[in-house]
This record gives C-alpha cells, sequence and structure tokens, in this order.
C-alpha cells in the first residue's frame, strides 16, 4: 500500500508507533437495476472489502480528499452529498506493522461516470454491490454503509 510522503517521513522518526491521522471513508452509491448499489474495493493488502478510505493530506478539505480517493482507487468520478458521520476508529496495526489511528469523516456520494476498476495498487478488485448484498466486511464498514445509505441529515458523532 502506498503511503503518503509526509507519513513516510513521520515513519522515518517515529517507527512503528502509534499516529494519529486524518482519514476518509467515501460511501459511492448508485441506482441499480435492483436497487441502490454500494462501489467497494478488495484491498490488495488484506484481501478485505471496504468502501474507499484514505488519507487526508496535510492542508487538504475532507470531502476533497475523499473525492481523489475514490479516482485514484476506483477510476470513478463521484460527488460528496453530504458528511455522514465522524468518528475516531480504535488503533489499527497494518500488515507492515505501522500502527496508526484515524479521525474518520465517512462522506455519502454520487456516482457520477466511470467504471470502476483498480486505478492503482491499493485494490485488486472494485465492483457495485447491491446495499442488501454486501460481501463479508468488517462490522465498522458496514456501519458506515449504513449511515450513509439510511442515516439521517443530522451528522451522527462518534461510535
Amino acid at each position: 500500500m502506498p503511503i503518503p510522503p509526509y507519513v513516510a517521513h513521520l515513519r522515518t522518526m517515529i517507527g512503528q508507533d502509534l499516529l494519529w491521522l486524518p482519514g476518509c471513508t467515501a460511501v459511492v452509491l448508485r441506482e441499480g437495476e435492483r436497487g441502490p448499489e454500494v462501489l467497494l474495493l478488495r484491498r490488495s493488502d488484506n484481501g478485505e472489502w471496504t468502501p474507499v478510505t484514505g488519507i487526508i493530506d496535510p492542508g487538504e478539505e475532507p470531502h476533497v480528499a475523499a473525492v481523489r480517493e475514490v479516482l485514484e482507487e476506483t477510476c470513478v468520478v463521484a460527488e460528496v452529498e453530504r458528511l455522514v458521520w465522524v468518528s475516531a476508529g480504535a488503533e489499527v496495526r497494518h500488515v507492515n506493522g505501522d500502527r496508526a489511528q484515524y479521525l474518520d469523516h465517512t462522506f455519502r456520494c454520487r456516482w457520477v461516470s466511470g467504471e470502476p476498476r483498480p486505478g492503482d495498487d491499493e485494490a485488486s478488485e472494485v465492483a457495485w454491490f447491491g446495499v442488501e448484498a454486501l460481501p463479508p466486511m468488517q462490522q465498522r464498514f458496514r456501519d458506515r454503509i449504513s449511515c450513509a445509505v439510511e442515516g439521517p441529515v443530522e451528522v451522527r458523532l462518534g461510535h
């Protein structure tokens, strides 16, 4: 998985110690033949299905990062409709041993154009799934998708 240059620089100073990082999740939705569909990718590092996630670059607006990550990872153009959830996640130990914890900004996004395919080495597969027929995935990602699909207009705060 590519590591943003500023994170790689921080890692030269702190090694694999815990880093607190701003992140985003883009729940990209479109209307399919059988109802609403969500864009998911299979991560190349661990084989798990997730919505598009990423690290927000220094000075980058979270909603801009969400759109950028969707295009980079799935070759799909998306538009942010609204922020649906802000939460602090649990500590994550990445496959390479790096420890991180993310302040996640989850956005409901609308598909604009593009056929999904892996855009970089972060995803091995990209596909649309009916929101009622999701593949196995971690509960935190199911919760983010559910919040984006069914959640109220107000932003959900915390767990």
